[in-house]
C-alpha cells in the first residue's frame, strides 16, 4: 500500500485516486491548437465523486476557445478505466494517455471523434523529492487541490470530426496538464502557453489560495521552457513575487524573482466562457476560462553587473482563467 501510494506521487499523471472515494474528483487538461490556429480545444476526461452514486459520474469536457462552443459528456463510474502502470484512461470509447487520445463522443446533437497522436513530447523534469510541479508539496496530504503538469510542449498528427467537419491537427501543438482533490480553489489564477514566436518556449504559471487543515495559505508555481531547459519559479523554492497588478480590465502584470532570474509576466485575457469545475468532488462550479489569450514575458539573469535580459517573446493563444474576484489572493501575495 505504501510503495503503491509513493509510486503515485512520484508519477502524478497517474490517477491518484480512487473509484471509491467520496466528494473526490480528477480530471486532465489536453490542450489542442492546429497548426493554422484557426482551432483551438481543449479536451477534459476525468471522474467526479460526489456524496454517493447519484452524484458521481466520469465525463468528459470539451471546449472550443475560439468560438465558446462546449458540450459535457457523461459517463457511468464504472466506464472509468484507469491504467495502475502508466498514464492511460479508458472512458467508455474513448482513451487518454501521454502518447495519444481517441474520442467517439455524440450527445445533443454535439458529435467528436477521431484519434491524434502525440510527438516529441516534453514531459515536466521530475527530480526525486519533487517529483511534480508543487515540489515537495506533492508529498503534504489532505491539500484541497494539487496540480501537475503531463507535457509542456508536443507536436500532434492526426484529424478530429465535429460535428461533421474535419479538422486536420498535423504539425499542431499540444499541451497535457491534470488537477486532483476536493475542489478547485477559492481564488486562483492560471496561464499557459506554448506559441511563442520562439517555437522551443514553453511557459505556465498557477497562482492560488488553498485550504489546508485549519488554516489557508497562498503560493504560487510556474515553469519556463527556454533554450531546452527548464527554469522553476515556485514558492517552495523560494522564488518571490515582487509586483501584482490585477486591473477589471483582465490584464494581470506578475514580477517573479528568484536568487538567479527575474520574470516580468503581463497577461491580458481574451474573450472568457464559462467551462464546469470541481466543488467537494462534484462538478457544479463554473471557471471562467479564455483560449484567446496573450502572455507577454520578459525574463532577466541575474549578474554582478544587473539583471541582463534573456529574451523577450509573446505567448498568443494562451489560457488564462482569473479567478480572484475578491482580491484574496492578491492581498495575500502582496503583503
Amino acid at each position: 500500500m505504501v510503495l503503491a501510494n509513493l509510486r503515485k506521487i512520484w508519477n502524478p499523471e497517474l490517477f491518484q485516486g480512487k473509484k471509491t472515494y467520496k466528494n473526490y474528483f480528477e480530471g486532465w487538461y489536453f490542450k489542442l491548437v492546429d497548426t493554422a490556429e484557426a482551432h483551438i480545444l481543449a479536451v477534459i476526461p476525468g471522474i467526479s465523486l460526489g456524496k454517493d452514486k447519484e452524484n458521481s459520474h466520469a465525463f468528459i469536457q470539451v471546449f472550443n476557445g475560439k468560438t465558446g462552443d462546449f458540450e459535457y459528456f457523461t459517463f457511468p463510474v464504472a466506464a472509468f478505466i484507469p491504467s495502475s502502470r502508466n498514464f492511460a484512461v479508458t472512458i467508455g470509447k474513448n482513451q487518454f494517455s501521454t502518447a495519444s487520445l481517441t474520442v467517439d463522443l455524440d450527445q445533443s446533437g454535439q458529435s467528436i471523434r477521431g484519434e491524434l497522436h502525440f510527438e516529441n513530447v516534453i514531459s515536466y523534469p521530475k527530480r526525486f523529492f519533487a517529483p511534480g510541479l508543487m515540489g515537495w508539496g506533492s508529498f503534504v496530504p489532505f491539500m484541497q487541490c494539487k496540480h501537475g503538469i503531463v507535457s509542456m510542449n508536443h507536436t500532434l498528427r492526426g484529424t478530429l470530426e465535429i460535428d461533421g467537419e474535419q479538422i486536420a491537427f498535423d504539425n499542431g501543438k499540444g499541451y497535457i496538464e491534470k488537477d486532483w482533490g476536493h475542489s478547485f480553489p477559492s481564488s486562483y489564477i492560471w496561464m499557459q502557453s506554448n506559441h511563442f514566436t520562439d517555437e522551443g518556449i514553453s511557459f505556465m504559471l498557477a497562482l492560488a489560495r488553498i485550504p489546508w487543515l485549519h488554516t489557508n495559505f497562498s503560493g504560487f508555481a510556474g515553469l519556463l521552457r527556454y533554450n531546452g531547459r527548464f527554469y522553476t519559479f515556485a514558492t517552495y523554492a523560494g522564488a518571490r513575487i515582487t509586483q501584482f497588478e490585477k486591473t477589471e480590465r483582465n490584464l494581470v502584470r506578475i514580477t517573479l524573482e528568484d536568487r538567479h532570474f527575474k520574470a516580468d509576466i503581463e497577461a491580458i485575457q481574451g474573450r472568457v466562457w464559462a467551462l464546469k469545475s470541481p466543488h467537494e468532488g462534484t462538478m457544479t462550479h463554473n471557471t471562467f476560462e479564455s483560449l484567446t489569450s496573450t502572455i507577454n514575458l520578459k525574463v532577466y539573469e541575474k549578474t554582478s553587473g544587473g539583471n541582463r535580459l534573456l529574451f523577450e517573446d509573446r505567448g498568443r493563444n494562451a489560457g488564462l482563467e482569473i479567478m480572484d474576484d475578491t482580491d484574496e489572493l492578491f492581498h495575500d501575495l502582496t503583503k
